[in-house]
């Protein structure tokens, strides 16, 4: 029994250093002003973090990028939570072309999704091009496959349909029902690919550099353009992109178990 334990927890441990290797080095590389011929950095400083908070640009792109996020998920989670939920437990028949439809945007690259959304919103009656509402769209459209797994996958595991019954039978409303019982016991999921949407949005950098540019500048392309100024200050500022993510994380995990009833309990 002890040696069936001991393997798994020492390829577990050892894909846990193989993954914070990358993130340790980056963290001694900000640390640095001078790493070249030793193990470990010649001389520490936190001159690069001082400086990088001190950057007003820096603060502005990532507000924009948080408020630019927290919209976009927001507006998923409005839309597609009802919509999974009613197809899933009402009408599973539709089931198969709603999960083609979430697909779709696998297929697409964002480059070809770029260039046809300005395409389309750069003339005419639905010309937004430039603006902040055609990059949320845009952000829109590429979580919709997150989104739309974890809240499915929930659904099917708490058996969605038998606990609506039960909430009936017990004389509750079906809205009631949603909002008492099945939010609460889908929230595990709904947290995940919450936080799933939070770090593609946080990463992705085609949209937002063809879309908006200058105009808008959010966190990812102020990390471009100051990446080829010092590699300390770039890898800076992926320590604080990291920190940011995990505090925001935290932040939602906490929320999300006010909004919907602590530790999941449910009651109707």
């Amino acid at each position: 029994m002890k040696r069936s334990k001991a393997l798994p927890r020492s390829i577990l441990a050892i894909v846990i250093v193989y993954l914070l290797i990358p993130l340790l080095a980056t963290l001694l590389y900000s640390l640095s002003r001078t790493w070249q011929a030793t193990v470990l950095p010649e001389v520490w400083t936190l001159q690069w973090y001082v400086d990088l908070w001190r950057d007003a640009r820096f603060g502005d792109a990532l507000l924009r990028t948080i408020w630019t996020s927290a919209v976009t998920i927001g507006l998923c989670l409005v839309v597609m939570l009802p919509a999974v939920f009613v197809v899933t437990v009402y009408v599973p028949k539709w089931e198969k072309w709603l999960q083609m439809l979430m697909l779709m945007p696998y297929a697409v690259p964002g480059v070809v999704a770029a260039v046809g959304l300005i395409r389309m919103y750069s003339s005419g009656p639905l010309a937004i091009s430039g603006t902040v509402w055609i990059l949320i769209g845009a952000y829109f459209v590429a979580i919709l496959p997150y989104m739309y797994q974890g809240i499915r996958n929930s659904l099917r595991t708490v058996h969605s349909l038998e606990l609506m019954e039960a909430a009936e039978l017990l004389g509750s409303g079906k809205m009631t029902a949603f909002r008492r019982v099945i939010a609460p016991a889908i929230l595990p999921g709904i947290t995940v690919s919450s936080l799933l949407s939070l770090s593609v949005l946080f990463g992705e950098f085609v949209l937002a550099n063809l879309l908006v540019g200058g105009h808008f500048e959010t966190i990812q392309i102020y990390l471009y353009r100051r990446l080829n100024e010092s590699g300390h200050l770039a890898s800076a500022i992926v320590m604080a992109y990291f920190v940011i993510i995990l505090v925001l994380s935290l932040i939602w995990m906490r929320l999300s178990k006010r909004l919907f009833g602590a530790n999941g309990r449910t009651g109707v």
